[in-house]
């Protein structure tokens, strides 16, 4: 069952001119300490932080339905599986309206994909439910 859906473009200009005038500033508020060194690692991180950012837009939108306002920046946190696939993981009240939009008996998954077009990122977001126990 789906529970949420979001999606987010980003211009990686508007990251970077924002990484530009406020540099670590703007990134140690926006991101997690994990993004900021795997966007480090990278050849791009303008781009890797952009497709973040819109990860975190997108995820906000499909929590949307919980009802809850001022979710923090570094409570959706999106990094990369060993095999490079992107998985978010939740914190806090992120976390928590995760909880309050999975019905009991069911557990939530967030499915993330990342992809780029320089100048543009995007990010799209599926919370969807499995119950704990299925019937025989």
């Amino acid at each position: 069952m789906i529970l949420g859906v979001g999606t987010d473009i980003v211009d990686a200009r508007r990251i970077g001119k924002s990484i530009e005038r406020f540099a670590d500033k703007f990134t140690g508020r926006i991101f997690t300490k994990a993004e900021r060194a795997a966007a480090t690692a990278t050849g791009q991180p303008q781009v890797y932080f952009a497709k973040r950012f819109a990860a975190k837009e997108a995820v906000y939108k499909a929590l949307s339905g919980a009802g809850v306002s001022g979710l923090g920046w570094q409570q959706a946190e999106t990094l990369n599986l060993p095999n490079g696939a992107p998985m978010m993981t939740l914190t806090g009240p992120c976390k928590t309206a995760l909880e309050a939009l999975t019905p009991d008996g069911y557990k939530a998954y967030i499915s993330i994909s990342l992809s780029d077009e320089p100048p543009y990122a995007l990010a799209f977001v599926i919370i969807n439910a499995v119950p704990l126990k299925l019937d025989s």
